[in-house]
């Protein structure tokens, strides 16, 4: 098993940035994929920015150049540097490893965005 935790979300103006972090329990060199998912109220969840197999990494088009998901092996997290934050980013933020082809999730953070 993974145990995920999150940190990081809050209450942002617009324009304004946050770093969510999530920290595994597992050597992330050991786990599959890791990366963000969002869910908005109301709507799906949906892939933001992940790590996928090798060094490759896959972005949401809507959060391009305005996110960047970078990692820290030796602390075993996963950071998402957000900038030029918008109300349309406003969600629930989390954290997904794939280990062993099962999905594990923390627990959610949430953002908002909004003046």
């Amino acid at each position: 098993q993974v145990q995920l935790v999150e940190s990081g979300g809050g209450l942002v103006q617009p324009g304004g940035s946050l770093r969510l972090s999530c920290a595994a329990s597992k050597s992330i060199f050991s786990i599959d994929t890791m990366g963000w998912y969002r869910q908005a109220l109301g709507r799906q969840r949906e892939l933001v920015a992940a790590f996928a197999s090798g060094s490759r990494t896959n972005v949401a088009d809507s959060v391009k150049g305005r996110f960047t998901i970078s990692r820290d092996n030796a602390k075993n997290t996963v950071y998402l540097q957000m900038n030029s934050l918008n109300p349309e980013d406003t969600a629930v933020y989390y954290c997904n490893a794939k280990y062993r082809d099962v999905n594990y999730w923390g627990q959610g953070t949430q953002v908002t965005v909004s003046s």
